[in-house]
């Protein structure tokens, strides 16, 4: 779905910047030990939507113009945004135990936890090295953004399975394990292209709420989809007790006393199943998304505060949030 929107956002250049950025990454994750190369490309393999790197490059273009395409920097800036986010993903499924991501089988599931821990690491290490390619202000940028990640992640483990979590915990764990990337990934494609402290504040503040626009859709979207259109199954986060959004709203409902006697425990299929109905009802994934309305009208007028960005290219971006509202419809 995201990759469709991509498609729609019509800048000219992006379908070849996105085609140099998966030749930096095939290098990046290429190892001298075969065995090492596999793993750690596994996932690269698989496709995937590139948003975080096509953030960069949107960032690059709206700064300087759009007609040359991204800088060499902007290419590499966008690799390294995107090997950080596919290193997490194997570090999540390992935690989750999922057996499967983007249609293809897990690394953990393929291989093992180890290989995929160690694969990920190796991701996050060839990050670093494109950053510091970049400098140091680049460089401490992206190891500012890996412990955020983690910090988001940590704060999710300790509310797993937890009934009483609050909407403030689960708005700053997807602040730190979702947004935090894609305003770096903005944020680069800004600093690569020299603009000002003001505009790239802006830029940040853009990637910021886009990120939390982004990961609260993904979330309603894992209760109101299909598996085949996920890739994975439907009600995951339930399954592994990560109460999100729609949940925290369906226990403030008139389903809260059969959502609570089912919730706080590890379920079989058969109660997820009936889990997710009790939250898919319109009004609870209407409330879910109003506060991913209310973050794409915030990253639109940060874009809308950015001295000196071209005004095509804005738009072009406002086009890219108002599609991660749509695809929730």
């Amino acid at each position: 779905m995201t990759s469709h929107l991509l498609d729609e956002v019509g800048l000219a250049p992006l379908p070849k910047d996105l085609g140099r950025v998966e030749v930096r990454l095939r290098d990046a994750v290429s190892a001298d030990d075969r065995f090492l190369g596999e793993a750690a490309g596994h996932l690269l393999a698989a496709g995937g939507k590139r948003l975080r790197p096509t953030l960069t490059f949107c960032s690059a273009y709206a700064a300087r113009g759009v007609d040359a395409g991204a800088t060499d920097d902007a290419i590499t800036g966008g690799a390294a945004v995107e090997l950080v986010h596919l290193g997490s993903l194997y570090h999540d499924d390992v935690i989750d135990e999922a057996e499967t991501r983007r249609g293809v089988p897990s690394v953990n599931a393929r291989w093992s936890n180890i290989v995929a821990i160690l694969a990920g690491d190796y991701l996050l290490a060839q990050a670093s090295a494109l950053a510091a390619s970049l400098g140091a202000d680049v460089a401490a940028l992206l190891a500012a953004t890996i412990g955020e990640l983690c910090r988001g992640q940590v704060l999710e483990l300790q509310y797993l399975f937890d009934t009483e979590r609050s909407e403030d915990s689960y708005l700053s764990t997807i602040e730190g394990k979702t947004s935090s990337l894609m305003a770096t990934s903005c944020r680069v494609g800004g600093m690569v292209s020299d603009v000002s402290t003001d505009t790239l504040d802006a830029l940040t503040q853009f990637g910021q709420h886009v990120g939390m626009c982004f990961q609260i859709v993904d979330d309603g979207l894992d209760v109101t989809r299909t598996q085949a259109e996920l890739g994975k199954p439907v009600g995951n986060d339930v399954l592994e007790g990560v109460y999100t959004l729609p949940v925290i709203y369906a226990l403030q409902t008139s389903c809260a006393e059969e959502l609570k006697s089912l919730l706080g425990r590890k379920l079989e299929r058969p109660d997820v199943e009936r889990v997710v109905a009790l939250v898919a009802r319109p009004e609870v994934v209407d409330a879910s998304m109003a506060v991913a309305r209310t973050h794409a009208t915030k990253a639109t007028e940060a874009l809308a505060g950015a001295p000196g960005l071209d005004a095509d290219v804005c738009a072009r971006m406002r086009t890219l949030v108002n599609g991660l509202i749509l695809r929730s419809s």
